[in-house]
């Protein structure tokens, strides 16, 4: 690994790439539910959730933040934390009512999730170093 790569300061990647990539598994999963006999309400919840997340995040995004917004910045992490506590607790919640419904909500979130960071990972680490 090369020295300093986790140093160099990057530009912000652009949100809406990764959004649409966790879209995509998303879409792509209603398919397989119905052809598989899967509970179309947990695709239903899981598309649910990534929607409400993703516009929870595009509306964060639109909020100023820096060292000259510091009541915005602190509701901007704050409720990024939350995003991702509120939409654990919902999926356990859902899990211990029903477990096959909750697990494969939990399965189309997850991977939905994984793709959308590993994205934006790819973006930012390809991205231009500031100086």
């Amino acid at each position: 690994m090369m020295a300093g790569v986790f140093s160099t300061p990057r530009p912000v990647p652009n949100r809406r790439i990764p959004a649409l990539a966790g879209a995509g598994v998303v879409v792509l999963a209603l398919p397989i539910f119905l052809v598989g006999g899967f509970p179309l309400a947990g695709w239903a919840l899981a598309a649910a959730l990534w929607a409400a997340g993703e516009a929870l995040g595009f509306w964060l995004s639109r909020l100023p933040t820096g060292a000259d917004n510091l009541g915005a910045s602190g509701l901007v992490g704050i409720a990024m934390a939350f995003r991702g506590i509120g939409v654990m607790a919902a999926l356990l919640a859902v899990t211990v009512a029903d477990k096959s419904l909750g697990v494969s909500a939990v399965i189309v979130y997850a991977l939905a999730y994984s793709l959308s960071l590993s994205v934006s990972l790819l973006e930012y680490f390809s991205g231009e170093r500031r100086a």
